[in-house]
Formats: C-alpha cells, structure tokens, sequence
C-alpha cells in the first residue's frame, strides 16, 4: 500500500534541474505515488486523505486549494528556492521592480501559511532557512530540518571514480537564467586571466566529464542559490571553487573538504526518510484530565474513568471541587499509587448564585495543569475502551496540523439494557494540542453579565466550549460527523426503519475505527432523575439567569411538584422510560405516545466497568 504521495511541478524524465534531481534520488526504488502539481485536485485530495503528501516545487498547484491542503492533509514541504517571492527570487525581485515585500503580500502570506501548516519542512541550506526565519518567525516553531541537495547513489560512484585531468581551464555555466549569472562568471575569469570554458546543454555524463577535466569552477549566481549541484559537484572532483555568499551551503561544515561532503550526501536520502518515519511514528505525549465532586454520593465511576486513561495517557490530571463524601481521599489514594495521577483542589461554593460557571472553570483548571503535547478531556462518569487506547496515536498521527481540536463518538448507553441512543450528538470534543491559547468556558457570543458582574451565559453553550482565552472565540475542530450522516440519524429518529438500521451499522463502525468513550450518565436512569431533581433544575437556572418555581408545568418528569416526587415515583418512572423509550431530551415533557428510537451497539463494555456494573 503507498502511502505517500510525492507531488512536483516536474518529475527527472521531463526536466533535469536541480530540484527534479533531488526528487528524483529521494524517491527512487521506493514506494511513492508520483502527482504533477497541476493534476492536484479536490477529488484526489478526497481519495487520499489518509496519506502523507510531500510537496516539492508546487507553482503548478491551484492555489485556491491550499487552505482544503493545509485543513484536509498531512503533509511535508522541501523548499528548492523561495517560492515567497513571485519571482522566487527577492534579488531578482529587487532589480526588476526596485523592491520585494512579498512577505507581506497575497503569494507570501500563502506560501508561508501553507509551509507554516506542514508537519516538517526540508530546507536546502542552513543560509537558506534563516532568510526565511527572517522574513517569517513563526516558521521557527515548526520542526525544521535541512536537508541539502540529494543526490543518487550511483552518480556519488561516478564522481567517486571519476579521474581528473585538469586542463588548467575553470568550467562556467552558460545559462540564461538570471540567477547563474553567466556573465559576471566571464567577467571574473577575464579579469584575473583565467582560462575558462563555457558548457550547456550537456548530458549528466557528459558535464561529468567536462568537470573531471578542468581545473575549477567559475560560479557566481546574482541571487540566493540554495544549494546547488553543479557547485557540489565540483567540490567532490577535489575543483578549486570561485563562489560568491549567494551560493548558500558554502559555509555549511560538511562542504569543508571533498571527503566530509561525500561522507555527508551518502547519508541523505536515508537520513530524509527517517526524518519522515520520525513524524509519522513518533509517539506523542497525552495529558488527560477530568473533574470531581461528590461523585462516590453521586455514583459515578470516577476510579474507572482516571484507571481507563492511565491506558494511553502518560498523565492524569484530576481537579476537585471540595468534595465532602471521600472522594477526594480516594483520589489521593490513586496519586498514591502511580505518581502519573496528578490530584488538585479547588474548592468552589456551589450555593452561589452563579455555581454553574464553575463546571467549565473547573475543567479550565484541570487543563492548566496538563503538560503533555495533547490533552484529552473526560468527564468522571466515562470511560475510554481498552481496545481504544493504541487507536488515540494514530488519531493525533493523522490530524492535520492546521486542527487543535478533535470531536470523537460518544456511546450514550440509556439504561442497563444496553440501548444507545441515537436522539443526541454521537461526538464530543475530547481531543486537543496543549496550547496556552486553549481553554474551555462560555463563548463570546453567549457571554453575558449579570447586574452584579457575575457572568452567565444565553443558551446556546453549556459553558464548558473550547475557547481562546484571549478572545472567547469558539476553537474550531475537526469532526467524523457529517451532514449526511446526520440526515440518516433524523430520518431514522422520525420513524424511518431503513435509516436507523443505515446510521445504527455507520456508528458501528465509527466506534470501531476511532477512539472514543462509553457514557454511563444514563445507564442508570434512576440516578439520573435524582441528580434532576437535586443538582441540574438549579444549575440550568444558574447558567442561563432562568427562575423556575417548582410547579407541575416546570417539572418534565413528573405531573407535580419535585416537593412532591417520592423515591418510589422516580423508580416507577425511570423502570418505564428504560423499557419503553430509548432515549428523551428533557427540554419537554416525557411523552410515551412517542418512543425515542434507539440503536445497539457491537462493542462490549470496557474492562473496567464489568466489575462496576454487577
């Protein structure tokens, strides 16, 4: 199976340059799928989003789709030149306009977004990187690597065996490319009564030959050349070099002498694909994290949950809220026992008038702790499948790097009789890049002040979003939930056979492809109910600055007042709704005329809520 797809504006059999050789040593014998810039398309990018891409020269590509390239795709770019510049030359630039600011501009803010949104870029030179560096700073957060020019093993045998005659001639390349500068090369050689020879249009074998006879090598580009070959060449015959700071690895250590630049281009094609392997394999640091509070009073499976992270996660974090029922003793019991566990407090009063804030301050905290490159968030009562730990790698392996956040399934069991429901989002936010910027809380857009100062928030947001801490603006993230998939999920909750057996074999299958956790909220339905009646009423009423009074009309459950719901009642009821509904948003009043549809789902319960759920 290929795996990566190696795209180019030419490949060797159309063009000879520099790039084209360089490309064309990396890939030979291997397994890479061959793309010309200009064949790049949205249905190719479709077909192939679970590939790496390498992006060489790439003038060719459309470029109305690199911001679907950069949100769509994992990839990796080698800049041959300075592809920033529309003349891919600020030298050139300057001389044919008086000026270049195109790092400011349309192409420049492009090309460095686009490089900016690759998992690794190869440069040519270290001179090379730093102009960059220079012209873009954020570049310098990515991972960086230079690579120079490459170059087959069996042309490094040629140069190797090659037997060099000089003739007492210094070779100059006659090119019309401005950047070879051909005649400023005549110049110098005439003026310091040099014998020179000029050549173009040469085989390789036969350049080859005519620098084995030669005594040097004229070559003075008028702008940054990144690493060029013919110089490199050159320098491996043993050549006296007249080179100019344009040429940009002539400083490099590994260009010294003949024999540490044999030494060092030997090692590049192999040292490029482990460089790759590097990206793609490397294992990345988890943080995950939750928040506490009364849950051994409220029956959740809190030791559960924190044991079924510690399967992928190389850290805990678990934030308390003052618990007064144990459960903070038992956390540190946990600490105690893996020093992975990392326990904190942070007592709220959750009799104040605005306690429901605190749900997403609390996680906000817990995240804050996190030291890990990627954070996943659960809340006490769920629980991350056994079969699901290895899955989370290859999740954050394939998120293109332009995404800080993931939306993964959630299996919402309704009831102990192994119903899912189908009649709420079948994803949450769950995983994320551990960046400063990520919090979680209300949404700028939601965010309201009370006559007090107190904030609250407009329905809309249960104040727990992902949102940036500077502006409260929403973190955008990346879904396997789509429109399509949601319309199948509404035809089949209005009745419709065919489409829920459709979207119930779909979730299947995305449970068993992604990672993701198993709900328990519901599966005990009279627990469920109680915590209504005790916790959530309030805590809606906190959040969005609602006043309910307990009467009949207010309360969704039951006909009458909660004042006058007895435990019996809520038994009663919540026996009923597990055996004849399979699900029911609480927003209206239960209505048994019309059953919620349901789905079941392949996947046992994860290991550690077996025992839990006897």
């Amino acid at each position: 199976m290929v795996n990566y797809i190696f795209v180019s504006d030419f490949f060797s059999d159309e063009v000879l340059g520099g790039a084209e050789l360089t490309t064309e040593a990396l890939i030979d014998g291997t397994e890479v799928k061959r793309v010309k810039s200009s064949d790049v398309n949205l249905e190719l990018i479709k077909n192939n989003l679970d590939k790496y891409w390498i992006f060489g020269n790439f003038a060719g590509v459309n470029m109305e789709l690199i911001p679907t390239i950069i949100h769509n795709l994992k990839y990796f770019v080698i800049e041959f030149d300075y592809k920033f510049c529309k003349y891919r030359s600020e030298h050139k630039h300057k001389i044919m306009e008086g000026n270049c600011n195109c790092e400011n501009e349309g192409v420049g803010k492009i090309v460095s977004t686009f490089y900016h949104g690759a998992e690794k870029i190869f440069w040519m030179s270290d001179a090379q990187k730093e102009n960059y560096f220079k012209k873009f700073p954020f570049l310098q957060s990515n991972d960086n690597f230079t690579l120079s020019s490459v170059f087959k093993e069996s042309n490094l045998n040629k140069l190797k065996k090659l037997t060099c005659k000089s003739d007492g001639k210094y070779l100059i390349l006659n090119s019309n490319s401005w950047i070879k500068n051909t005649n400023e090369s005549v110049k110098y050689a005439k003026d310091n009564n040099l014998e020179y020879k000029l050549i173009n249009n040469l085989s390789y074998e036969d350049m080859l030959t005519e620098l084995s006879k030669s005594k040097g090598l004229i070559f003075l580009p008028s702008g940054y050349d990144t690493c060029p070959r013919l110089v490199i060449e050159a320098k491996l015959l043993g050549l006296d070099l007249i080179i100019n700071d344009n040429v940009q690895h002539k400083n490099e250590e590994w260009f010294n002498t003949k024999e540490s630049a044999f030494s060092y281009l030997e090692k590049r094609k192999n040292i490029f694909w482990e460089e790759i392997d590097k990206s793609v394999n490397k294992k990345r640091s988890i943080s995950g994290y939750t928040t506490t509070y009364n849950c051994l009073k409220q029956k959740y499976p809190f030791r559960e949950s924190i044991k079924s992270m510690l399967g992928f996660c190389d850290e805990v974090v678990v934030v308390d809220g003052g618990s007064t029922d144990g459960t903070f003793e038992e956390l540190l019991k946990l600490q105690n026992k893996d020093d992975r566990i990392k326990v904190v407090s942070k007592n709220r009063d959750w009799n104040s008038k605005r306690f429901a804030v605190f749900d997403g301050q609390q996680k906000a905290e817990a995240r804050s702790h996190c030291t890990s490159e990627w954070c996943w968030q659960q809340d006490s009562d769920e629980i991350v499948h056994e079969s699901d730990y290895e899955k989370v790698q290859n999740v954050i392996k394939m998120t293109p790097k332009s995404y800080d956040l993931v939306a993964l399934p959630v299996v919402e069991y309704w009831g102990s009789n192994l119903k899912v429901r189908m009649d709420i989002n079948p994803w949450k936010w769950r995983l994320s890049r551990n960046k400063d910027y990520i919090t979680h809380g209300i949404p700028a857009q939601f965010r309201k002040i009370d006559e007090n100062g107190s904030l609250y928030a407009a329905q809309g947001t249960d104040g727990c979003d992902y949102i940036n801490k500077k502006d409260h603006s929403i973190i955008p993230f990346v879904n396997f939930y789509t429109q399509e998939v949601h319309n199948v999920k509404m035809s089949g909750l209005s009745g419709d056979a065919k489409g829920q057996e459709v979207y119930e074999n779909w979730f299947n299958n995305v449970i068993n492809y992604f990672p993701g956790v198993f709900h328990y909220s519901w599966y005990d339905i009279e627990r469920k109910i109680k915590t209504y009646k005790t916790f959530w009423s309030r805590h809606w009423q906190s959040l969005y600055d609602i006043s309910q009074e307990d009467t009949p009309e207010n309360n969704m459950f039951f006909e009458k007042e909660w004042s006058k719901v007895s435990e019996n009642d809520i038994k009663e009821l919540a026996d009923k709704l597990e055996k004849e509904m399979g699900g029911w948003i609480f927003h209206r009043k239960v209505d048994f005329t019309t059953p919620t549809p349901w789905i079941t789902v392949e996947k046992d319960h994860p290991e550690v809520m077996k025992e839990y759920l006897k």
